[in-house]
């Protein structure tokens, strides 16, 4: 669940990046780089469960941003800036993976970390997360994007179909399935959370 504090932060940092994209559509570069500072942790590790090699990563993540400086009023404001920069990531992503030949296989997976998890997050989730994170990597990547988006990223479905670019419905589908694997996976440890 969402608290009320949460909730308006979020509202707040939405007007934000609004604000900050309208400054990039004039070509502001300071506003560009805050944009940048703002979403390079939570882009990065999205980027990671997707792509699973860091220099594949920072390539793909700074497609994005250059997607974003050279076409800020690709921006309809039809949805949150943050949906729109990550629909722009995942397709990216899907991108660089169809480009590549070979199996990318993450050995570091099961002990990495969230970057996003705050001091108070951390204790609690660690262990929860590090099982999901080792879980989701044999997930196919459209169903790993699904429950990142989803328990990291605090997303809705229609957010998610957004960024997707799918049907609501087939990020329902692709949920189903992935929790089903995922509850297999990781026994009774963590089933309830799913």
């Amino acid at each position: 669940m969402v608290d009320e504090g949460h909730r308006a932060s979020r509202a707040s940092g939405a007007q934000d990046d609004v604000r900050l994209l309208e400054r990039i559509r004039n070509r502001d570069i300071d506003a560009f780089e805050e944009l940048y500072r703002g979403y390079s942790r939570r882009l990065g590790r999205f980027l990671m469960n997707l792509l699973r090699r860091q220099q594949l990563v920072e390539e793909v993540a700074n497609d994005v941003m250059m997607a974003i400086w050279n076409r800020p009023d690709s921006y309809q404001g039809r949805s949150r800036v943050s949906t729109w920069i990550f629909g722009i990531a995942y397709r990216k992503a899907l991108t660089a993976l169809r480009k590549l030949d070979e199996v990318i296989e993450d050995e570091d997976a099961q002990d990495r970390v969230s970057p996003e998890a705050t001091p108070e997050q951390a204790t609690g989730l660690r262990h929860a997360r590090e099982l999901l994170l080792t879980s989701m990597s044999e997930l196919p990547a459209a169903q790993r994007a699904v429950v990142d988006l989803t328990y990291f990223h605090e997303m809705g479905y229609g957010e998610i179909a957004q960024i997707l670019d799918c049907p609501v419905d087939t990020v329902k589908t692709r949920m189903f399935h992935a929790r089903r694997q995922l509850k297999r996976r990781l026994g009774g440890e963590l089933s309830d959370w799913l």
